[in-house]
């Protein structure tokens, strides 16, 4: 591969399109490997970056993509705000180094534990501007949540992969800062047994922003983790009334340490399970009802997050995941593996011959030379 391209203007970004014939491998910060297996000339947008507007009193953030996520995360910090979303850092799980960009939390849709509680990424994103595969420069949505009109680029562009554009600006609701967090633990569960307590503990009137369980945390036992944030006050009542509603599964105690609360959820987050070890690493949606026959249909090490909707799995490499487990309403996604897994299988799952054409026909309308992150979705 020859030299990364990185345009350090949305002008030169749109020239080098426009007169590329040959794909473009499309990247933030490098920091997820998605494009690791593609062909072309890297194309990055680290060059693009700055805040261009920050509104603390409108809850309200405009970044160029190619700015770190711990740049706008510092700023937000400064006024007591934060990204919601909580978007994962993959450098630990996939041993890359760089910096996670906005642009490429936008691109993925990277969501992490809260979005049970205050949505995914997309959710959150009130703007975007892109050029597309024949160098045009693109604006849609805006800065307040109620202005899309026509095709609703800001959502299509979530999760998209750079397969339709070059993201060059994101703008993004922001929200407060909480005062306080707590961390009910619960040890010992089965994966169906703490699927349900993790379900109750959803369906109750006390707000809970974080579930997960893993059959092997840090001493080495299964343990179910559910968080609940806001004033102190609150977060005390909720955490010992969720307590109550869930004595039947157990025994369970109460974390309130900031520190380690955090370093909890940032365990959980960023699947540091996983780090430094050996094998494959899939990412599973599911429906949480599903979560406990999925876990064990896999066969491997698993961590649950979002109430047993998100399955984390490591398994020896080469091993076909989706082979194994039986239909359910979900996906599949190789997230880290060897080359040699990665020319056997594909990343996403395989979709339907309806979805197909939909994905074909978006990609004829946004990328008409077929240039971006071509062969990522299969």
């Amino acid at each position: 591969m020859t030299d990364i391209l990185k345009p350090e203007s949305e002008a030169a970004l749109a020239e080098v399109i426009a007169s590329a014939e040959t794909p473009l491998c499309v990247t933030g910060g490098g920091t997820r490997g998605i494009t690791s297996g593609l062909t072309g000339q890297q194309l990055s947008t680290s060059g693009l970056s700055g805040v261009t507007l920050y509104e603390p009193g409108a809850l309200t953030l405009v970044a160029r993509a190619g700015t770190s996520v711990a740049e706008i995360e510092a700023l937000l910090a400064e006024k007591k705000q934060r990204l919601a979303f909580e978007p994962m850092d993959h450098r630990g799980l996939m041993g890359t180094t760089g910096e996670p960009t906005i642009g490429g939390i936008v691109a993925a849709n990277v969501s992490g534990p809260r979005r049970v509680a205050v949505g995914a990424c997309r959710d959150h994103l009130l703007g975007v501007r892109f050029v597309d595969g024949g160098g045009k420069v693109i604006k849609n949505g805006g800065r307040v949540m109620k202005n899309v009109t026509g095709y609703d680029l800001v959502k299509l562009m979530a999760g998209s992969f750079g397969t339709l554009g070059v993201l060059t600006e994101v703008s993004l609701k922001v929200l407060p800062e909480v005062e306080a967090r707590a961390v009910l633990l619960i040890n010992g569960l089965s994966v169906a047994d703490a699927v349900a307590a993790m379900s109750r503990a959803l369906g109750s009137p006390y707000e809970v922003s974080g579930a997960a369980h893993t059959p092997s945390g840090l001493d080495g036992h299964p343990v179910t983790m559910l968080r609940v944030e806001g004033f102190a006050e609150s977060v005390a009542y909720r955490a010992k009334a969720l307590q109550k509603l869930l004595a039947e599964f157990g025994e369970s105690q109460i974390e309130d340490d900031p520190a380690r609360t955090k370093a909890g959820w940032n365990w959980v987050r960023n699947v540091e399970a996983f780090h430094g070890s050996q094998g494959d690493v899939w990412r599973v949606s599911c429906k949480p009802s599903d979560a406990p026959r999925l876990a064990k249909e896999a066969g491997g090490e698993a961590l649950l997050d979002w109430g047993g909707g998100l399955l984390w799995v490591q398994l020896p490499e080469g091993t076909d995941l989706r082979a194994r487990l039986s239909p359910y309403d979900g996906h599949a996604t190789l997230v880290r593996a060897s080359a040699k897994t990665r020319d056997a299988l594909s990343v996403f799952e395989p979709q339907n011959e309806i979805l197909t054409r939909m994905a074909q026909g978006l990609r004829d309308r946004f990328d008409p030379k077929q240039i971006f992150n071509t062969g990522l979705m299969g």
